[in-house]
């Protein structure tokens, strides 16, 4: 005997796509078929979304240069980075001191936001960063090297600012560019 879920969901995706070759849209069944309305609709109002954007901004900014203030804009007071990297101070001062200790070997050090979701009070921000390594980094001197290598942070957010941060990067790849490893 077959699976008939299996069967249902094949039939039913073999109807969709002939209705929507035909011309039948999801939209004109709802014309024809109004959807029922929930007795209660809860959205994240727009000003909470634009926050989270503003806070998620202000910290890449902070990352692409270097400026603590946007990073205490950004970040709420008692910030908590829930994969903190060994030897990284808790909190603010984290972040401020992991920048300034990077921008000592990559002086020209650039962060994009290449693409941002913002979902309920989380932010997720995929970053690129780009540079040269012509400064110092665990006793190495760079020589000019380019630098480009991805991040995606995970941001919780209340009150316009980031809360918790959750984050993993290349550091593979940085690495082997900054000539700590080989490649």
């Amino acid at each position: 005997m077959p699976n008939t879920s299996r069967f249902s969901l094949a039939a039913t995706a073999a109807f969709a796509l002939s209705a929507l070759l035909a011309g039948f849209t999801p939209q004109a069944q709802a014309a024809s078929n109004p959807l029922i309305e929930p007795r209660v609709l809860i959205v994240d109002p727009a000003a909470q979304a634009d926050a989270a954007v503003q806070a998620a901004r202000r910290y890449g900014t902070f990352w692409a240069t270097g400026n603590e203030e946007l990073a205490r804009e950004a970040l709420a007071p008692q910030f908590m980075d829930r994969t903190l990297p060994p030897g990284r101070a808790q909190g603010v001062e984290g972040p401020l001191a992991a920048s300034k200790a990077f921008r000592a070997a990559v002086p020209d050090l650039d962060c994009q936001i290449e693409q941002m979701i913002v979902a309920g009070d989380r932010v997720v921000a995929h970053l690129r960063f780009t540079g040269h390594f012509s400064g110092q980094f665990q006793g190495i001197k760079g020589k000019g090297q380019p630098i480009d290598f991805i991040a995606t942070d995970i941001y919780r957010i209340a009150n316009g600012r980031i809360q918790e941060n959750w984050h993993i990067e290349d550091n593979l790849t940085l690495l082997q560019q900054l000539g700590v490893v080989g490649a």
